[in-house]
């Protein structure tokens, strides 16, 4: 007989939304309930970076134990792909310790491909990405956004034009296959048979919820988030590398007039701050247009209290686990 399916629950929410402090009291010491989190955060993954993501502090990890956390250095690709292979690992792992597997973040295309199963879309073809890359070097990133914006305007509306990674890979499937990356796509009432899942979304007003993201960068450089990016650069990394082009360290890059082609680090703390916050705000604003197209999902309601979230949590999970 098959297994039985593995409980999971799943909690998402735009930036600064309160997961993290959410989970904790969820899952705190006096919980009959015990839990291991997998972090759904696409730059979370990278060592280095603690402050401009928001990772939970070495306490709350020992209060509560997080996976796919600090496992690349910031130079390494990582993606959905990644997530869902690692992700599904770990649910596994959580299960045969007897605890329950919670998928927690806010990177909205890991969660989806996680509940929905990965589409099977080719593989990578080395001469056609061979191609891709000099084409982008000699055309630039806007003559190819041009190419997949023709052949596949739904992927083109999701990649923003210096996403290289994305852009080319999209090309790439289009050339390969004469389809659409979109069109590999799961169709979403295929849900994955070896897992259960119970998928709670935190909602916030929009004001509340920039409120929140303004003191999340304030704090954060107050606990030295610009000595966080110039550890990093001096440790070799640079703005060309996957992890410093998340939020909250590629706003401290601008380009040396000097010298074309050559990056320096910003001095105008405050410029950047202000920066940093509204790209937050902006992200957030996407996260919340993606998150609704998240089948299944019981939204908490904007109102609540995180002491009443954690409660109307627990109450769904007594039926579910």
């Amino acid at each position: 007989m098959d297994a039985a399916p593995i409980p999971v629950l799943i909690l998402f929410g735009p930036t600064a939304s309160g997961k993290t402090g959410i989970l904790l009291e969820l899952f705190n010491r006096e919980s009959s309930l015990q839990a291991e989190v997998i972090s759904a955060d696409s730059m979370q993954v990278y060592q280095g970076m603690d402050i401009g993501t928001a990772k939970p502090s070495q306490i709350e990890r020992s209060r509560l134990p997080h996976h796919l956390i600090d496992i690349l250095d910031p130079s390494q690709q990582f993606n959905a792909g990644d997530f869902v292979r690692l992700a599904d690992e770990a649910c596994l792992q959580i299960a045969e310790r007897g605890k329950l597997p919670v998928v927690s973040g806010g990177t909205g295309f890991y969660l989806k491909n996680f509940i929905m199963g990965l589409s099977e879309a080719p593989p990578s073809d080395r001469e056609i990405r061979s191609q891709l890359k000099q084409e982008l070097k000699e055309k630039g990133s806007a003559a190819l956004m041009e190419e997949l914006a023709a052949g596949d305007p739904v992927s083109a509306q999701r990649i923003h034009i210096n996403d290289e990674y994305r852009l080319l890979r999209a090309l790439e499937v289009l050339r390969f296959s004469g389809s659409p990356l979109s069109s590999f796509e799961v169709n979403a009432s295929e849900k994955r048979s070896r897992f259960r899942f119970i998928i709670t979304g935190l909602s916030k007003p929009r004001d509340e919820l920039y409120r929140r993201i303004n003191l999340r960068c304030a704090e954060m450089f107050r606990q030295g988030l610009a000595d966080e990016v110039r550890s990093l650069c001096e440790s070799g990394f640079t703005p060309n590398d996957p992890g410093l082009r998340a939020i909250g360290y590629r706003e401290f890059f601008f380009e040396d007039a000097d010298s074309p082609g050559k990056w320096r680090l910003s001095q105008d703390t405050d410029g950047v701050q202000a920066l940093v916050a509204q790209n937050s705000r902006r992200y957030a604003k996407r996260q919340i247009t993606f998150f609704a197209g998240i089948p299944d999902v019981k939204w908490i309601e904007p109102e609540r209290s995180e002491t009443e979230t954690v409660r109307l949590i627990k109450r769904e999970l007594e039926f579910f686990v």
